[in-house]
């Protein structure tokens, strides 16, 4: 159904409810929240990145055609690969012009706060309506108390594998303890069938994976008051870990991207990786990887010394950038996409590849529709920051964006460096961005 600019303002400038009972952004749907009114003359241009899972992509489109129609706000939507959108944001930022909003991930809106439009009410809003942020996000977006982007979904990552390979190696069930979790990956190694995890520059993959085997350990980049701590007993013992482990990889994973992993294991060529649920969807939404999609299972990380989990897991916000034309009409724009039918329907379509950042949006039916989604359901609540033990800021974002925890593991599993060499070599680099 169209609606009309005219059906939607209200007194003040807001946004009315749809003639179909769905609340888009009105008096009902924001009782106490504040309401924006576009530009006369708005038009916007996001930035996002490529996604993984074609249905999530579909439904942010068809919910960005139903604000056009009820505004008469034309929105241009970009894409760039998941490298490049760092670099992008930071340009834009730098520049002072570019898209309106981009999203952006973990703490890059650190490095730029000045730049960025504070959007502390339209947040504060939002949590209050919806059960509030999870913490995990909520601290990615906040700057000396402030939002400075608006959580948009953590990417949930797990491990993936192929159970009949598992269960020939001898292992009846996943390990899920690392000690465990190496003698399984010897074993598969063993029968034929590699590992492989990503050692690469991957925004996700390989973050995700080289945190985890450093944290596992007890290992931390800094200290609780931001003082580097890298260098570390307990770090030196995680990249021993990692060099026997890596052992058991196919070759290559040096130079693995976001998007390798996933086509080595489709391809058969790995049995055990980790990734996001567009791993699962890519084979089962492919006739000829049929075999391959029912023999998928998906676990999270194994639990190492340090004796809980520890994930990190890749965080999405939104950033409207203080060089926008129209900022009215880009609070407009994510208000309407974040109002619960349009959220729920994007969250519907992305099958669990993006996890709430908002509390309410838990019961969305999508995380029990199979076991699949099962170690992805709990992304933002068990997160872990990548600037972890310290305050996120400049510095934690540098040393993000600088892939110094990726370089130092890499280093250590393929025998450029020693462990000692990796976590002296990674504590000089990170003492650049922090001064303590």
């Amino acid at each position: 159904m169209t609606i009309s600019r005219r059906d939607l303002m209200i007194a003040g400038g807001g946004l009315a409810a749809s003639a179909a009972g769905l609340p888009l952004l009105g008096a009902q749907a924001f009782a106490q929240s504040p309401t924006y009114e576009p530009e006369k003359g708005a038009s916007l241009r996001v930035l996002r990145w490529s996604p993984f899972v074609k249905g999530e992509e579909d439904a942010w489109l068809a919910n960005t055609k139903k604000f056009t129609e009820a505004t008469g706000v034309e929105v241009r939507i970009d894409k760039e690969s998941w490298e490049d959108i760092r670099p992008k944001a930071a340009v834009a930022a730098n520049v002072g012009s570019g898209p309106d909003i981009i999203w952006v991930w973990f703490d890059d809106a650190q490095q730029y706060p000045d730049k960025l439009l504070d959007v502390t009410d339209f947040a504060t809003a939002l949590g209050a309506k919806y059960g509030g942020w999870y913490e995990g996000l909520e601290g990615y977006a906040k700057r000396d108390g402030r939002f400075i982007a608006v959580p948009l979904a953590a990417i949930g990552n797990a491990v993936c594998y192929r159970d009949s390979w598992v269960k020939d190696a001898g292992f009846s069930t996943f390990p899920d303890k690392t000690d465990a979790f190496l003698e399984m990956c010897k074993a598969l190694k063993a029968k034929g069938h590699p590992t492989g995890f990503t050692l690469g520059h991957g925004v996700g993959d390989g973050n995700n994976f080289c945190h985890w085997v450093l944290w596992s350990h007890g290992g931390k980049m800094v200290d609780e008051n931001g003082k580097v701590a890298v260098n570390s007993p307990e770090t030196i013992a995680a990249l021993k870990y990692v060099r026997e482990l890596y052992q058991t990889f196919i070759p290559g994973t040096e130079s693995w991207l976001d998007v390798n992993n996933n086509r080595a294991f489709l391809a058969g060529e790995v049995s055990v990786t980790a990734n996001g649920v567009s791993l699962y969807y890519a084979a089962k939404n492919d006739p000829k990887l049929a075999e391959i999609a029912a023999d998928i299972r998906t676990t999270n990380f194994p639990v190492g010394p340090v004796g809980k989990k520890v994930e990190l897991h890749q965080t999405t916000s939104a950033v409207i950038f203080k060089y926008s034309k129209f900022p009215k009409a880009a609070l407009a724009y994510l208000q309407f996409m974040y109002d619960k039918p349009q959220f729920d329907a994007w969250l519907t379509g992305a099958s669990a590849y993006c996890c709430q950042p908002l509390k309410a949006f838990a019961s969305n039916p999508v995380w029990t529709s199979t076991p699949i989604h099962a170690p992805y359901a709990l992304a933002s609540e068990t997160l872990r920051p990548n600037g972890y033990a310290g305050p996120l800021g400049y510095a934690s974002a540098a040393v993000m964006a600088d892939y110094v925890v990726v370089d130092m593991v890499a280093e250590a599993a393929t025998g450029q460096r020693t462990p000692e060499e990796a976590a002296k070599r990674a504590e000089t680099r990170a003492n650049r961005y922090y001064k303590v």
